[in-house]
């Protein structure tokens, strides 16, 4: 029987609890904390002294996403994705496919939650996915950079398993 040697885990956060991983080029991600008292909680979802939205709210729009239902992969080539993690407990996938980018073909991965709340900012040209690995349904709210157009709408998709985003939402283990 051959000897299973440990895995010693690598660095992931500093001591500022800061990721250590690169983020993809142009995305931002602002930690929003949960003010709470005895009547119950209250959390900015946006301000705009935080520097993360430049282009104006044409839009907002409350997603839910069932649980261990995926949502994606998908992207955009003319708005900014501007996403808001309120309930459950949210994977967000990102891949850079812009071959432009300082960042092209970097994968990020992001686990938000009701107790990890973020702003994620994804701009145009990155592919996203967002899986609900909570037990109950997920609700995030997006606001994007510019107005849905019915007629042309603006979002590119692929499926789930392709072989472009070197990704499989069931291969992460120890969430």
């Amino acid at each position: 029987m051959a000897k299973i040697e440990p895995v010693k885990d690598q660095q992931t956060v500093t001591r500022n609890w800061e990721s250590v991983r690169p983020l993809i080029a142009g995305v931002t991600v602002k930690p929003v904390p949960t003010l709470q008292d005895e009547r119950g909680e209250l959390v900015e979802v946006y301000r705009q002294d935080w520097g993360v939205m430049d282009a104006p709210l044409f839009a907002i729009h409350q997603v839910g996403i069932r649980p261990k239902k995926i949502k994606g992969w998908s992207l955009h080539l003319d708005n900014d994705d501007r996403l808001f993690v309120s309930l459950g407990f949210l994977r967000i996938a990102l891949f850079d496919n812009r071959t432009d980018s300082p960042t092209y073909r970097l994968l990020n991965i992001l686990a938000l939650s009701e107790r990890n709340r973020a702003l994620v900012v994804v701009p145009r040209g990155v592919y996203h996915a967002i899986e609900n690995i909570g037990e109950g349904e997920a609700v995030m709210i997006s606001m994007p950079t510019s107005p849905f157009d019915y007629e042309d709408p603006d979002k590119y998709r692929l499926p789930i398993k392709n072989d472009l985003i070197p990704f499989a939402f069931e291969e992460i283990q120890g969430w």
